[in-house]
């Protein structure tokens, strides 16, 4: 990965031992990136190589990699799938978006859902929204007693810790949106016949807790963000700089992990085909 994308990727780290910082970070930061047009190329570059490892990692059968977003309501957790990953083989590439839990979920614990819907070695995985409701929503909502919320950070970063050491890479990204920019994109979707269907009321009631969610995921980022699976901030009122960004977080974290075509078959050398 080119120098620029190493100081890109570093700026949106939430460094384990330290704040999350939330307030200090600007939503409409365009991270250095200059104008819009200026930046296809370099995101066309990035997915072009995205699918390039995914397909090495999908050939090596061995590591996997887990994207967890989160953020706000109309903070761009769709739009960034749609975008980002428009060139990797769906075969190795699996999207689990978790809603309230069902009657079944809740009759287990909270990880229990999360953990049967984790990629296989090989695969991409990607969460939208996570394990990360049920230390945040529920907090704010008050829908577990305070000493279970307070438990669940240390669970977290145990069972994650589990992931790495198991082979599961785990990149975090917390999609950080002004509350105009949301107020926005709500108006928005409820004006658009094709994506009223997503706008529920209960998206109004959240916006009315908009200070007491980030108070909270300030606490959380900060308290899960670890060495073996730190949190990124990803600012993301312009959206063409939150598709580069995590794509740039995917490519860094993939050339990581390295993966490895197989060893060419000698049974295959010199083969022609006729």
């Amino acid at each position: 990965m080119a120098n620029a994308e190493q100081k890109l990727v570093a700026s949106l780290l939430v460094k384990p031992g330290e704040k999350a910082r939330l307030g200090e970070r600007d939503p409409a930061d365009r991270l250095g990136l200059g104008a819009k047009s200026e930046s296809v190329d370099r995101l066309v570059g990035l997915i072009a190589r995205l699918g390039t490892l995914q397909n090495r990692l999908w050939a090596e059968d061995r590591q996997a990699l887990l994207l967890v977003l989160q953020g706000l309501d109309a903070s761009g957790k769709d739009g960034t799938i749609r975008h980002v990953f428009t060139g990797v083989n769906p075969q190795g590439c699996r999207v689990v978006s978790f809603k309230a839990p069902s009657t079944i979920e809740l009759g287990h614990d909270y990880l229990w859902r999360i953990h049967k819907n984790l990629p296989e070695r090989g695969e991409i995985g990607i969460f939208n929204r996570s394990h990360y409701e049920d230390l945040v929503t529920v907090r704010v909502r008050g829908l577990v007693p305070k000493d279970v919320a307070d438990r669940r950070p240390g669970q977290v970063r145990a069972f994650e810790r589990q992931l790495s050491e198991e082979g599961t890479t785990v990149l975090k990204v917390f999609l950080h949106v002004s509350r105009d920019e949301q107020r926005a994109r709500l108006q928005a979707r409820l004006d658009d016949p094709e994506k009223a269907w997503k706008f529920r009321l209960g998206d109004l009631d959240d916006r009315k807790l908009w200070d007491e969610y980030h108070r909270t995921y300030e606490h959380v980022l900060t308290e899960t963000s670890t060495d073996w699976a730190p949190w990124h901030v990803v600012p993301g009122d312009h959206k063409w700089v939150r598709n580069i960004a995590v794509a740039s977080l995917l490519v860094e974290a993939l050339e990581r992990m390295d993966p490895k075509l197989p060893p060419e078959d000698p049974a295959l050398s010199g083969l022609r085909v006729t």
